[in-house]
């Protein structure tokens, strides 16, 4: 059986160990040097950052997000031991682990970090797909020839390159497509390395449970439940029409990815078309001065990551799920595009407004999409608002303060709520 040391990278025969350098970090399967479509995964991505940038918390329980009256934004993988996990509000998290040692988002650290990755992967294929600063697809169809190895030779360096020139650990899941490269990555974090291969696609999924399945959520689990679907197996018991009929187009998609089935492809350099975030609440609010506060948090982070990608939007979306799992989402079209996280608030708070507290809710989000480059935005400023302007220029300033002198060096007071 093909075998790789994810060492030293000698490729041989079977074995418990490397006949080279008697690693036992062995990677074996049968299909091992035949698959050629990747998913890339970071672990812990924020707070391998901030470790690797701060040596002292190497050992320590990291949690990034806001203060004690905030939310988790990640963890890395001690404090995750502890029960900590994203979206859990700080004082929980706290509870768990009062250990941790709670940092303040770095954005630009984690694009600079993501930047020097996707150059490393840019290197292995043209067939590169970004799900975020710290993901992304790679199809490694026909490039044996060009590096004179496999695909899983290349990737295992890829994660040695990553460790040793940034400090940065990420897992690989291998597969003959999108779907099953996914849920591989998944399967041995962190610092993993997963294989699915074509012969064993169907018995690998037959009892595993559909929340595996990428994109189904809460609200998606509870409909499938009460249909008696909870296993790939439930799923294979079903007709193809029947799933159509009950769930529509997703019931289709359901249908090939009980049988392993997934025809995407790997969509290099696709345009971002959207920039959001979300928060699932433990306990389901009405309280409209948390909803606030979240609101202002999550329009802040959209405004860091646009800010990050050089990139603004002109249609602001508000996601909003009751505690009943049905869905409310607003949207606003403004007269020029923003990246500033106090416009993104003022209109996602309006929309809120106007949909009126009809809670609780156990999810709110908030969005940009109809994305542009960023070049002069928020400079034409606002007649029914004038001084706009002023709070954009006043942001501006507060994000170079905190690019000199760390992210608590200005805090709004809204955020603590």
């Amino acid at each position: 059986m093909p075998a790789l040391c994810r060492d030293c990278l000698t490729q041989f025969d079977t074995g418990a160990r490397c006949p080279s350098c008697r690693s036992p970090r062995v990677l074996s399967h049968p299909e091992l040097f035949d698959l050629t479509i990747a998913h890339m995964d970071c672990d812990a991505f924020y707070a391998s950052v901030e470790k690797r940038d701060n040596p002292e918390l190497a050992d320590r329980p990291v949690i990034i997000g806001g203060g004690r009256r905030g939310v988790v934004s990640t963890a890395c993988y001690i404090a995750r031991i502890k029960g900590v996990r994203s979206a859990m509000p700080m004082f929980k998290a706290l509870a768990l682990c009062p250990e941790a040692v709670v940092v303040k988002p770095r954005m630009d650290a984690y694009v600079d970090a993501s930047r020097a990755i996707r150059a490393m992967m840019d290197a292995l294929s043209p067939s590169i797909e970004p799900l975020s600063l710290d993901e992304a697809f790679i199809d490694l169809t026909g490039t044996a020839k060009l590096h004179g190895a496999p695909p899983a030779v290349m990737l295992a360096r890829l994660i040695k390159r990553m460790q040793t020139e940034l400090g940065l650990s990420g897992s690989i899941g291998l597969s003959h497509n999108k779907f099953l490269a996914k849920i591989a990555s998944d399967l041995d974090k962190p610092r993993g390395f997963a294989v699915i291969g074509k012969a064993e696609t169907e018995a690998f999924l037959l009892n595993k449970p559909v929340r595996m399945i990428w994109g189904v959520g809460a609200a998606m689990q509870s409909s499938l439940d009460a249909a008696g679907i909870r296993t790939f197996a439930d799923l294979l018991r079903w007709d193809r029409k029947d799933l159509h009929a009950r769930f529509g187009s997703m019931g289709e998609r359901l249908w090939h990815l009980a049988r392993g089935q997934d025809t995407r492809r790997v969509s290099a350099n696709a345009p971002v078309k959207s920039i959001s975030k979300e928060t699932t609440f433990n306990d389901d609010t009405a309280d409209a001065g948390i909803l606030d506060g979240h609101l202002w948090r999550l329009a802040e982070q959209v405004s860091d990551r646009a800010k990050a990608r050089d990139l603004a939007g002109r249609v602001v979306v508000l996601k909003l799920k009751r505690s009943d799992f049905s869905l409310i989402t607003r949207r606003h079209s403004l007269h020029d595009t923003t990246q500033i996280a106090d416009r993104i608030y003022r209109t996602a708070r309006e929309l809120f407004d106007q949909v009126g507290n009809k809670g609780p809710y156990r999810l709110i989000g908030v969005g940009i999409t109809d994305l542009s480059a960023a070049t002069g935005v928020d400079m034409s400023g606002d007649l029914l608002d004038p001084d706009a302007t002023k709070r954009a220029r006043a942001e501006r300033a507060a994000d170079q303060i905190r690019q000199k002198f760390g992210a608590d060096a200005i805090v709004k007071g809204r955020s603590l709520r």
